[in-house]
Parts: structure tokens; sequence; C-alpha cells
């Protein structure tokens, strides 16, 4: 293990927001560390924040690179980091390991997903567990045995629903027999003995024919689960289940504008509101038209059906903000996403963690 060391002093302030955002971790790329990507957090028993992300090696920052499981830490509710990594999993895909979601199951243990790449034509989801607070982890379960190929899972995308059901959410691109295809065919997964085995529900359809891409979920206050859906067309398309995942209705386009980005959304604790975090980009301007800028947050109380308080959190048209994590902290929110600069070609090279004001969006 590598081990791990404190910076009270590493604190980042965004000068142009308001101060009830706070920049506290920039992991940006550096010698034989061509990329930091893909980051999803979970707060330990001792109150502690655990940040696991992909972090890559050598020279190439290509989806397919090297990469392996790395991990910081917050002793603080997130506002300061430990500067140093420490090894969480080495990389055991013929490609890498990356897009990492935590989850904290009611059984008490602590999940880790991710995606384990050995080619095009493999790619799939697994699951580990641990019951040490993150000291050790089990060995790997893959979360799909019924088909072979290229499967994308986003970071911070596996969710626990009332009734105990794991879901996820994931695009499959290139298979064996099929070549590579911009659209993805999406699937659900869900498994009801918190992750040993998992069922795979019906294909969502798609009647426009849009690129569908990085597929997420969320349940909804009457117990559905509504899936938000990266597309081509300008909009986050959605797909309802109102069977807990299994059966879905065909994809549509939802009310959220967007550039060909993926969005996330979760519930807040204790106010039964969703919150957004995605690029709101309509391409009316042409000088960031199709572009990940910038990172906008917005709130919705009625599950969707419209969306209010829109702010924006990082508005530099020469960022390029994509695959947050989202985790609450008492009356904040960590955001954690990735947030490099389109002149110097680190789009999906860094790491920004940024702190958040629940009161601040509201208000």
């Amino acid at each position: 293990m590598i081990a791990a060391c404190f910076n009270t002093s590493q604190v980042y302030a965004n000068t142009y927001l308001d101060t009830s955002i706070r920049k506290v971790l920039q992991m940006p790329p550096g010698d034989d560390n061509p990329r930091n990507s893909e980051c999803d957090f979970v707060t330990l028993s001792n109150g502690n924040i655990l940040l696991v992300y992909s972090h890559y090696t050598g020279k190439s920052s290509s989806d397919h690179a090297t990469a392996f499981l790395a991990s910081r830490i917050s002793k603080d509710g997130g506002k300061t980091w430990s500067v140093q990594d420490e090894l969480v999993l080495k990389n055991e895909g013929k490609m890498n390991i990356m897009s990492v979601s935590l989850l904290r199951l009611n059984n008490g243990k602590i999940a880790l997903f991710y995606l384990r790449k050995n080619s095009l034509e493999d790619c799939i989801p697994m699951v580990r567990f641990s019951e040490d607070e993150g000291k050790s982890w089990s060995d790997p379960n893959p979360c799909i045995n019924d088909q072979k190929g290229y499967f994308v899972l986003n970071n911070n995308r596996v969710i626990q629903l009332k009734s105990g059901r794991l879901l996820l959410a994931v695009a499959l691109h290139q298979t064996p027999t099929t070549p590579w295809n911009q659209v993805g065919n999406l699937y659900s997964y869900y498994s009801d003995d918190n992750g040993t085995t998992w069922l795979l529900g019906s294909e969502v359809m798609n009647p426009d024919g849009v690129f569908t891409q990085e597929p997420g979920v969320v349940e909804l206050k009457n117990g559905n689960v509504m899936m938000f859906i990266r597309t081509n067309s300008g909009f986050q398309y959605k797909s309802i289940s109102k069977d807990k995942g299994i059966h879905w209705t065909p994809a549509e386009k939802s009310n959220i504008v967007s550039p060909l980005s993926p969005a996330s959304i979760a519930r807040i604790p204790g106010k039964r509101d969703l919150l957004l975090v995605w690029n709101n980009n309509d391409g009316s301007d042409p000088t960031t038209k199709g572009k990940r800028t910038p990172l906008s947050i917005a709130i919705s109380k009625n599950d969707g059906k419209t969306w209010e308080h829109t702010k924006m959190l990082e508005p530099d048209p020469d960022g390029w903000y994509c695959y947050i994590a989202i985790h609450y902290i008492g009356k904040k929110v960590l955001l954690g996403y990735l947030g490099g600069s389109q002149k110097k070609n680190t789009r999906l090279a860094q790491i920004d963690v940024s702190l958040v004001d629940l009161d601040w969006i509201y208000n």
C-alpha cells in the first residue's frame, strides 16, 4: 500500500463563484500518470470519506490504456484530502479497470463496482465487497454472465432500491459477432441477493434511432424507476420501469437539454427532491455548441417533470466537465467530476472535487 498523508491547506477556491462552493481537490495528470478519471465516494463507519478513482499509467490517456484503482481519504467531511494515492485494486484487465461505483448496502457491506476491460469485445462490470470498511475486498464477481461484449457502466451509477434490489443499467456497443456501434443497446441488470447473482431486464427500445449511451437510474417517489440516457439529439432521453427495473418503456426525449454527454441524477436525502448535475448547453452559443461546458445543477420537486433552481457550477468555456459522482454529507454535497481543459487537451484527464452547500442550491 502507498502511505496516505494530509495537507490541511489543500483547498482550491472558485474565485468566480459563490463562497458556498469550494473546490476542495484537483488531481491533474503528471509524469507516468496521463489521466485521473471517473471517481466515486463512500462514507466510512468512522466518518471518513473514501474516494476511489481510475489512475492511468504510461503515456496514453485513451479509454483503453492501462489503469488501476486508487484512493484518497478525507477526515473532515470533504474539506481536505490526502495527497498521495493508496492502491485499491491492481489492474486485472488486459486493458484496464475503470469507472467506479461505490455503494453502502443495506447489509452494511460496501460494494465496489468497476469495469474490467480486456478488449473491445470483452468489457464487463464486476463487483467486490468489503466487510472491513475498504481495507480489503472480496474476489470479483461479474454482474453479467449471460452475454459477452463491451458493456459500459458509468461511475456512480449503481443504486439500491427501497425494496433492497440492486439495480444498474448498461449500454452494449460490441459483441464477438457484431461490430462497434455508437448506438448502444440498453439493458438493466438487477440482484435481489445483495449482488451475489444478477438477472437481465428487458432491452430498452429506441424508436427514434438516436445514439443511446451511458444510462443511469434513479428511483422515483412512487416506486417506479427512471433511466436517464446520454444521446446525440440535444437532449437526455428517459425510460420508465414500473416493476423495479425489469421492463422498460421505449426511450423518449426528456426535458433536459444536453450535448452528447452523460448527466447524473440522485435523490437528496430528507427532501425527496432530485438533484441533476449536467452540461446545461442547448447549442445556441456557437462557441460552446456540442461541448461539455458549462457544468450546471438543478432541482426537481416532482420527479423530473420540471426543473428549478438552475445554477452554474463551472462556467469556463474552455472546461470539459463530465462523469459526475454525487455524494451527500449532511447539508452539503460532494461532486467529483472530470474538469480538464480543451486547450490543454486534458478533457478527460483531471479529477476535480467540489463541496457545495445544499442551501445555496435552493436559495
